[in-house]
């Protein structure tokens, strides 16, 4: 059984980022043409001050037949597809750069929220997204004895959201569709195996320098890149920002069975928090799997947890008797559980994005989610300065400044929210009975899953004159 402590198999892929060549590929109208000359190397300035700087001009009006700068995306995971996506389906040529050579099919983030959903709907991926993965309809809290203590259904939203469901699936089933989409536009200078060696604030935009796996550099220049490069950000080193996270006193056991559990287990709901003095763990039915995530101490030693024996007794304990004895394991590991927020998500013309920005517990399941959130907000209002449209960058500074406190007033609260207690024999006890409370409740079960699914802090679709004013953009 392994143990993919390092990187954290939770996060988007850590070395996420850069330009390159392009590939095979590459679609749209490519960028600048490399230079024979790159970037002075960046000193721990080198995208400028990270405290609040002199708003840049408004741009200029735009001649149609001018070309569009081109903005560089860096990381081709969800956030920096969805930031790239909404970008090119608002007029703005994009450049997105990526140091693998395909996208990541890794198993990480695996839940879409209702807030998420619907922006992705807008974006034309969410139907077939659906289709892959496994509707949440409910959550139930439970114990080990069978009973279930509440449970809340996801219909409490309808009028909410156009998806009143949590939806499973992994996250590597998404990011080929925005890819697709993203190619469709015909905006969009798609780079594969390119990694961002260098960066430099030339006061007016950013001049990257880039190599493809065989060494050959290539730079360009670009208005505003934005950093969507990961919990091991490049942009983010090479801008000299802090990027040490704090780990909580707990790591993640995960343990994998492609044993139908809701077959063994009566009344089990595809998301089912079992909360227990004897042992407490999370729930997770996927389209063709289940997880179990456990949090263990992390004075623990983590090859005496991943013991094939430890992990077999450990899941008849979550699943006692006949349960427990049918699960097949099929596989098991470790990862960190980490809390990571910059201080602001920009330095100079660099805006950064998902993990790259902020990392939380994984309870919830809402980083991923908010990573997304922060690529639509951020991809809305940087198309709008670009356009002209604002006098200045205050509403992309507002929108930016925005992200970080969502993270910081709500996901994080609430992702850390969702474990508190498990440790403490009357603590738990209490918290089971506020959740029967809230459940007897319509409107305190409503609030619950309004903001466990962050469609009280999320952007909302754009909908009548803005949309079409959004497609017009694009087709200017």
């Amino acid at each position: 059984m392994s143990d993919p402590t390092a990187p954290d198999p939770t996060a988007p892929d850590p070395t996420a980022s850069g330009p390159s060549v392009p590939g095979p590929t590459a679609s749209g109208p490519t960028a600048p043409a490399p230079t024979a000359s790159g970037p002075s190397v960046p000193g721990p300035t080198a995208f400028g001050p990270t405290t609040p700087h002199p708003a840049a001009p408004r741009p200029a009006a735009r001649n149609p037949t001018t070309p569009r700068p081109t903005v560089a995306v860096v990381g081709a995971g969800p956030v920096g597809l969805t930031a790239a996506l909404v970008l090119a389906r608002s007029g703005v040529p994009v450049t997105l750069l990526e140091t693998t050579d395909a996208p990541a099919t890794a198993s990480r983030a695996s839940t879409f929220h209702p807030s998420t959903l619907d922006l992705l709907d807008e974006l034309g991926v969410a139907a077939a997204l659906g289709r892959r993965g496994r509707t949440v309809d409910r959550v139930q809290w439970r114990d080990l004895d069978g009973v279930v203590h509440a449970e809340l259904d996801y219909s409490l939203l309808a009028g909410h959201t156009g998806h009143p469901y949590r939806l499973h699936v992994e996250q590597s089933v998404l990011t080929p569709l925005l890819l697709a989409e993203l190619a469709a536009t015909g905006l969009a200078d798609i780079r594969f195996g390119a990694t961002v060696t260098e960066a430099d604030d030339t006061g007016d935009g950013v001049r990257l320098r880039t190599e493809d796996a065989a060494g050959r550099g290539a730079t360009t220049r670009h208005p505003y890149v934005v950093a969507a490069d990961g919990s091991r950000s490049r942009l983010r080193e090479l801008a000299g920002l802090p990027g040490t996270a704090d780990e909580y006193p707990d790591y993640a056991l995960r343990v994998i069975t492609e044993t139908p559990l809701d077959d063994l287990v009566p009344g089990l709901a595809p998301l089912a928090y079992v909360r227990d003095r004897r042992a407490s763990y999370s729930a997770l039915g996927m389209p063709d799997h289940w997880r179990l995530i456990f949090r263990i101490p992390r004075g623990v030693a983590r090859d005496a947890v991943l013991a094939p024996d430890a992990v077999r007794a450990r899941v008849e304990q979550a699943l006692p008797g006949a349960p427990g004895r049918a699960v097949r394991v099929a596989d098991a590991h470790t990862y960190r559980l980490a809390r990571f927020l910059l201080p602001r998500y920009r330095a100079g013309r660099v805006l950064f994005a998902g993990d790259a920005a902020h990392l939380t517990s994984t309870a919830g399941g809402l980083n991923m989610n908010c990573g997304i959130h922060d690529a639509v907000e951020t991809g809305r209002a940087l198309a709008a300065v670009l356009r002209g449209d604002p006098a200045d960058e205050a509403p992309l500074d507002a929108a930016l400044a925005r992200r970080r406190s969502v993270v910081e007033t709500a996901v994080v609260p609430r992702s850390e929210a969702r474990t508190a207690g498990l440790g403490d024999t009357a603590e738990l006890a209490d918290r089971l009975a506020s959740s029967r409370r809230t459940a007897e409740d319509p409107r305190s079960a409503t609030d619950y899953l309004l903001k466990a699914s962050l469609l009280d802090v999320a952007p909302r679709p754009l909908k009548g004159d803005a949309h079409a004013d959004l497609v017009s953009q694009a087709h200017r």
